[in-house]
């Protein structure tokens, strides 16, 4: 009998009564019961999943089990460090959650009681940590869940009869929702289909493009759109400004905003990064505007470094049924439980560890601004907004030459696609960049985007990332080291793009493809005899020649990494070449790749033309095989007096039993391995005269030929001191068999050292022929 029925039953007599009834009805149907169950058992364990067979699993066996699902076959090194810097305020938080569940047991008196109490304690300090006084606060576990939520609470307070009248309302007086150009992607769409809207409704505000920030919202084109929406009968209902864009971490003119939405009774609600800076001591005026709002966003589980906790929304509103209608309080228990976490987080740091956080956050973004103005090549896209927490950089270069150049074509057309494919060529090598950071300083947090106006960038948001990946400051500084480090393989790669296209177009049998996705030099593909040029179908040929090109190239051992192109879309196969050092000769590299196609082409229709050759001869050599062998059986059969005639069939026993096999295979092992040395890659000139220990396509000084006149005349002198020092030995054997004439005179052009025994030993086996008198 449990303990909750004991509980229920006072009675003591009734009680064993009772117990002494289930022992009795146990006892009775013990044999009965067991056989079902075991026979239920056998029914369901072919359809239950293994864990669920028995008798159950013990804690340790399912902890066990949630460790490998976690941990098991995938080696995730960032899932893992994040684990690891959680700390113990990230226990704290997530200690919350399973509090949360066994507070909301308890009695509905005490779980009310508890409820309202972290519930409005969490609201008060929130609002005083970031400067909105007399707030309200919804928490809520998708980010966008709030706005969604104020949107709600604004279409109730500015149409009267929504609850009754519902959509007709709106249909007579469509609602306008304002989003900056800047927003972040998708925020639009999700507010129409959580408040059933049109995508009409949905307003967008341009930025500025002639004055200001190319991310900040244009305050007087966005007054316009406000006044053309009310002519056309329709309601300016709520805007959506950025403390801090979702891409650049601008800041929009809040001030103005504000004045602009309290003059035509439009609700300001206020998102953004850098409202975490409200918690600082120095706040920036644009920043400090946000206030003044009617609602903000705010995220305090990446900028503290807390897991699991939900987002909050804190606005302003003095009725309590609106509010209730739109979603934003609840009278559920389990609703305000969903402060918890946070209320015990904020605890835990208390109030000056949650502005030394912040504070350390704004320090590494300024840390990483200073110490990028000095580096060359680097663009800070917020240059505007020291304050601001968010860097984002790019690389970039002017090529010589390119301005006046882009001027001097008269054509708008090819001066558009010679910007173009400069833009596309930064982007890739921006995107390279932000891999190869990422890689080197994963303590960073660094993330790559791609800008509509200034292309692919690389974003460092500390506010986002250092709580929860411990950045410091040494790793602010092993980034800008990592930034210089790459710098002249960027510059370099960049100048030698456009001298590899022309050396290219220059070279016949090979096309220069353009893939602006790729950070390398370019990317270049051989056009074999065969090649069908205005077909992309898949081209077998092409794909040989090319692998045993990419093995050739692979075999030099140059600093260049060659790839293969994808196989995919029915693209023909290319070979790519990676980022170069500042002294690659293109001319070497292109020139090696051409004959080397070429070779490996040529070698391929010889090792056909050759095994078809073979083929046919050895079809020919069994047939004049079967004929002698016929004949042979013809005359032994003549001379034991056997039938000659020829319906009588060869018995099986008597056919020979040789045959010629195919030397295929071994013409191709021949070929490939050392017994025929195939013919050697010619390389050019630039080659031939390459210093020892000298990498292929390297040279050191661009432009010039310093290296190979040095290395011409040093090898020259090499030449004479050789020649010096043999007739210096030459003279004194001759002297030396001038004083002992019993001597034997050393023989003419005798090889000098360790070639004398070699030399003798060729004119001992070889015939003696005269010399003639022209080489006399």
């Amino acid at each position: 009998m449990d303990a909750s029925l004991e509980k229920k039953i006072a009675d003591p007599t009734l009680a064993e009564m009772g117990k002494n009834l289930k022992e009795a009805m146990k006892m009775l149907e013990d044999s009965q019961r067991r056989t079902e169950e075991e026979n239920g058992k056998k029914l369901l364990s072919g359809d239950i999943p293994g864990p669920l067979q028995g008798s159950g699993q013990d804690m340790v066996s399912i902890l066990q089990l949630v460790q490998n699902l976690m941990h098991g076959d995938e080696d995730e090194q960032p899932q893992s460090t994040r684990i690891q810097n959680i700390g113990e305020q990230g226990h704290i938080s997530l200690l919350g959650h399973s509090l949360g569940a066994y507070i909301s047991t308890l009695d509905k008196e005490k779980l009310r009681k508890l409820t309202t109490r972290i519930l409005s304690d969490t609201t008060l300090w929130l609002c005083r940590i970031f400067r909105y006084e007399n707030g309200c606060a919804y928490f809520h576990e998708e980010e966008r869940e709030g706005l969604a939520k104020i949107c709600r609470l604004a279409i109730h307070s500015r149409y009267e009869d929504f609850v009754v009248d519902g959509f007709n309302v709106l249909y007579n007086r469509k609602p306008v929702l304002y989003l900056s150009a800047a927003a972040r992607p998708g925020l639009g769409q999700y507010l129409c289909n959580q408040l059933g809207l049109p995508f009409p409704c949905l307003c967008r505000v341009p930025c500025n493009t002639v004055f200001g920030s190319q991310h900040q919202m244009d305050v007087a084109f966005l007054e316009k759109l406000i006044k053309d929406d009310i002519e056309r009968g329709k309601l300016p209902l709520l805007l959506v400004a950025n403390a801090g864009t979702a891409a650049v971490g601008h800041t929009d003119k809040i001030g103005r905003l504000k004045e602009l939405c309290e003059q035509y009774g439009i609700w300001l609600h206020v998102e953004g990064v850098n409202l975490a800076t409200l918690a600082l001591g120095y706040v920036s005026s644009s920043v400090l505007a946000a206030t003044k709002c009617d609602s903000m966003t705010l995220t305090p589980g990446p900028w503290l470094g807390l897991p699991a906790v939900p987002a909050v929304t804190l606005y302003k509103h003095d009725d309590p049924a609106l509010t209730l209608v739109s979603g934003l309080t609840s009278n559920k228990p389990a609703d305000k439980l969903r402060a918890l976490p946070l209320w015990l987080s904020l605890q835990y740091l208390g109030l000056d560890g949650i502005v030394e956080r912040i504070k350390h956050a704004c320090q590494l973004s300024q840390r990483l601004q200073e110490s990028l103005k000095k580096v060359n090549h680097i663009k800070i896209l917020v240059e505007d907004e020291l304050s601001s927490p968010v860097v984002v950089f790019r690389f970039f270069q002017e090529l010589p030459g390119s301005d006046p150049g882009l001027n001097a074509i008269p054509a708008p057309s090819a001066a558009a696609s010679a910007v173009g494919r400069e833009r596309h060529s930064c982007d890739a090598l921006n995107r390279w960049l932000g891999e190869q950071l990422k890689q080197l300083v994963p303590m960073s947090g660094l993330t790559v985007m791609d800008l509509e106006v200034e292309g692919t960038c690389v974003r460092f948001s500390p506010l986002m990332t250092a709580a929860v990946l411990g950045t410091r400051g040494e790793d602010v500084d092993q980034l800008v080291a990592c930034v210089q480090s790459k710098l002249p393989v960027l510059t370099c790669t960049l100048q030698l793009r456009e001298e590899f296209k022309q050396e290219v177009e220059a070279t016949a049998g090979l096309l220069y493809v353009d893939d602006p996705n790729w950070p390398g030099i370019g990317v270049v593909r051989y056009e074999h005899a065969n090649d069908d040029k205005s077909s992309l179908k898949l081209d077998p040929e092409g794909e040989k020649i090319h692998a045993g090109l990419l093995k050739k190239l692979n075999e030099l051992e140059s600093d260049l990494t060659f790839k293969m192109g994808p196989e995919y879309k029915s693209m023909k196969s290319c070979i790519y070449i990676g980022m170069a050092s500042d002294d690659i000769d293109i001319s070497e590299l292109v020139e090696t790749i051409a004959v080397t196609a070429v070779e490996i082409e040529e070698d391929s229709r010889l090792l056909e033309n050759m095994t078809e050759v073979v083929r046919k001869g050895i079809q020919e050599a069994q047939v004049q095989l079967q004929k002698a062998n016929e004949e042979r059986l013809l005359g032994e059969r003549a001379s034991t007096g056997l039938p000659t005639l020829g319906t009588y069939p060869t018995p099986p026993h008597l056919l020979p039993t040789g045959s010629l096999e195919s030397t295929e295979h071994t013409y191709v092992y021949k070929v490939q391995g050392s017994g025929v040395t195939p013919r050697q890659t010619p390389t050019g000139t630039r080659t031939k005269q390459r210093l020892p220990g000298q990498k292929p396509f390297k040279r050191s000084l661009r432009g010039s030929d310093a290296i190979s006149e040095t290395s011409s005349v040093s090898h020259i002198e090499d030449l004479e001191k050789v020649e010096q020092s043999l007739g210096g030995q030459e003279a004194s054997e001759a002297n030396s068999h001038e004083r002992h004439p019993e001597a034997p005179a050393p023989p003419e052009a005798e090889p000098p050292g360790a070639l004398q025994d070699g030399a003798q030993g060729l004119q001992d086996d070889r015939p003696q022929v005269e010399e003639p008198e022209s080489l006399r």
